[in-house]
């Protein structure tokens, strides 16, 4: 639904001054993320050993999570589009049907091929619940709150990393991973069915004349989505801090794609830390996350979201310098705090600006946008660091995160602060849709 209806549905329809940062509504719709997350933490680090445990070798394990990429590619800005038009609570409902049917999948895979087609599937549903939640976010904060607002959020929601890569990992060691996907595939649908009941009781409020008129569902259509495509790509191409952070994010999606899916086998197979361990450190990564966002969110606020950007890359370079020269399981949990402190920074800036920089009834289109430039350009780095580590060695994947983080702090610090000095309007005066955007402009309240 759009913003205005999670406005007065979820946040009471009170003014944004009036209203808390996270409601009662909004803990419910919080309360089933962190479910299905959960569910989807519990595997992210188990991934990679499962293909390898069903016959791939590490460069089939590189060749699989490039493969996957490609639904997804094909459904982030469809999925960040139905979400601006139907309504976030629907669109994330749509996303969890998917959800459903990859977690069968992964119980039942005979062979890491049939995965392929699991992890396909699965994925699609981020493409549904990712943006809907960003702009679900991003429309119940005020502009001068926005980061901190993302940081609150994202602090209460790291609890699923805390929980899911530990128990993902004890259930695997003693239990096998056909049994974690099964406890993690009850946990998502009970997700699902909290989903299903706040999407079907805001259909009925819309149907009973409660929901706002002017917030109700629209009819997606090829024409606005032609539209919104326009001023995404104006925005992209303006040189400003759209242009800025895509060229950033796309240098750090390729690099930390290269060795972010092998990093786990490079764990167990080089370093010989055991499954639990393993997904102990994705832990420690999400408790450094839950304790340092608030001060990142009130960072960003405070500093400047590009301070937050600079810093939060010179953090993970750091990680990535201890990772390469650590032998011992103390040493690595050292460096995801640096990974945790440095996430913790780069988030709530990253989503504040792009929220600031595109129109309110845009954003899921806008957060899909991303996803999708970005996935297309790291499309093929998965495979390319399974043939790095083939050819130069295991360390070698890692070192492009490292260098590619410590060239772009300086940049970012450089290139935004001259385009945040200018005063730069979301949508271009003549761009077309803009006329359509200024009619039906949301009043957000305070309040994957």
């Amino acid at each position: 639904m759009s913003s205005q209806i999670h406005s007065s549905q979820l946040a009471g329809g009170t003014q944004k001054a009036k209203t808390p940062i996270i409601t009662r509504a909004l803990m419910v719709f919080l309360g089933a993320m962190i479910l299905a997350n959960i569910a989807h933490q519990m595997n992210q680090q188990m991934i990679p050993l499962y293909v390898q445990s069903l016959g791939a070798n590490v460069q089939q394990v590189g060749l699989f999570f490039t493969v996957t990429s490609i639904l997804p590619l094909m459904f982030q800005i469809l999925g960040g589009f139905i979400s601006d038009s139907v309504g976030r609570l629907q669109a994330i409902a749509i996303g969890s049907i998917a959800g459903i049917i990859g977690y069968t999948m992964y119980v039942v895979a005979p062979n890491w091929q049939f995965m392929i087609a699991a992890q396909s599937v699965s994925s699609v549903a981020s493409c549904f619940v990712s943006p809907s939640f960003q702009a679900y976010v991003a429309e119940q904060s005020s502009e001068e709150m926005r980061a901190r607002t993302f940081a609150t959020v994202d602090s209460i929601y790291t609890v699923v990393g805390v929980i899911g890569p530990t128990l993902g990992g004890l259930i695997s060691q003693r239990y096998g991973y056909r049994q974690m996907f099964a406890i993690a595939a009850l946990l998502y649908g009970s997700a699902a069915v909290i989903r299903f009941l706040m999407a079907g009781k805001a259909r009925r409020e819309y149907a009973s004349g409660a929901g706002s008129a002017s917030g109700a569902p629209e009819r997606p259509t090829l024409a606005k989505l032609s539209r919104n495509m326009k001023t995404m790509l104006s925005l992209v191409l303006a040189g400003g801090v759209i242009t800025w952070l895509f060229i950033a994010d796309g240098v750090s999606d390729i690099a930390f794609t290269l060795g972010g899916r092998l990093e786990p086998l490079y764990y167990g197979n080089i370093i010989g830390l055991s499954n639990l361990q393993i997904g102990s450190l994705l832990s420690i990564l999400n408790v450094t996350m839950m304790v340092m966002l608030p001060f990142g969110g009130w960072f960003a606020d405070k500093a400047g979201e590009r301070a937050g950007l600079a810093i939060g890359h010179l953090f993970f370079s750091g990680g990535y310098v201890l990772m390469l020269l650590s032998k011992r399981y103390a040493q690595f949990t050292i460096v995801w705090v640096l990974y945790g402190i440095g996430a913790s920074l780069l988030s709530p800036a990253y989503n504040s600006l792009i929220s600031k920089a595109v129109p309110e009834k845009m954003r899921g289109t806008a957060y899909g946008l991303f996803s999708t430039s970005l996935g297309l350009i790291s499309f093929p780095a998965p495979y390319i660091g399974g043939l790095m580590w083939r050819t130069l060695g295991p360390k070698a994947p890692f070192m492009v995160p490292m260098l590619s983080s410590l060239v772009l702090a300086p940049l970012l610090w450089i290139k935004l602060g001259r385009v945040q000095g200018r005063a730069e309007t979301a949508v271009p005066e003549d761009d077309p849709a803009s006329a359509d955007y200024d009619d039906r402009r949301c009043e957000p309240t305070d309040g994957e």
